[in-house]
């Protein structure tokens, strides 16, 4: 989601940079040259769909594929959303400049926390590949728009009749990254499952689930 200049209250924009730059910096201490054209191409992948978008009050839903995105990517899922977010706000003023922070931070958090937490049922042998998948791309949407809420009520109080509509919007938002999120897994372990193993293969990022 993407939240506009002047609708966020100062000490919220301030967390949501420091988050964001917290973030990118973790990512970044985890990429390795080889690694970069696969965060460049999710990093377009982001700012493509993601321009499919519809406006709801001070900010709008739209398809990300955070979720896939924190798959493969782990925390360097900061850098790339931060990344296409920033071309979006200043070449399409899509976005707020003050609130790209936060947005980032409504993205690639999701992203992030879906990688440590739900990693294991891609590989588990009691769940399917697209089962594992489709949680990621379904549950990515969900916990953006949780954030966004959030910020958008601790920013002022007015903003929370709005709450329950941004999450009726990415019900079927978040359906349809689920099923291109299973789909997606299930090529990649035919025809590369390297590509899902990432993290667990640059020695500069830990134990991974």
């Amino acid at each position: 989601m993407h939240i506009q200049d002047g609708v966020l209250s100062v000490p919220i924009l301030a967390g949501g940079a420091i988050g964001s730059l917290a973030g990118i910096f973790f990512g970044l201490k985890r990429v390795k040259t080889e690694d970069i054209p696969k965060v460049a191409v999710l990093s377009s992948v982001f700012f493509t769909v993601s321009l499919i978008h519809v406006p709801v009050g001070p900010s709008c839903v739209h398809p990300g594929m955070n979720g896939l995105i924190g798959l493969i990517l782990g925390w360097t899922s900061f850098p790339s959303i931060f990344v296409a977010l920033v071309v979006q706000s200043v070449v399409l003023q899509f976005g707020g400049v003050t609130a790209i922070g936060v947005n980032t931070c409504a993205s690639a958090l999701p992203a992030v926390l879906l990688h440590y937490t739900l990693r294991r049922f891609i590989n588990s042998s009691r769940t399917t590949p697209f089962l594992g998948g489709f949680l990621f791309g379904f549950l990515g949407p969900l916990l953006c728009a949780a954030i966004v809420s959030f910020a958008l009520i601790l920013s002022d109080r007015n903003f929370y009749p709005l709450i329950s509509v941004i999450f009726m919007m990415h019900l079927p938002i978040s359906a349809i990254e689920g099923i291109i999120s299973g789909f997606a897994v299930v090529y990649l372990k035919k025809v590369d499952p390297r590509i899902l193993e990432w993290q667990r293969s640059n020695p500069r990022c830990g134990s991974t689930l």
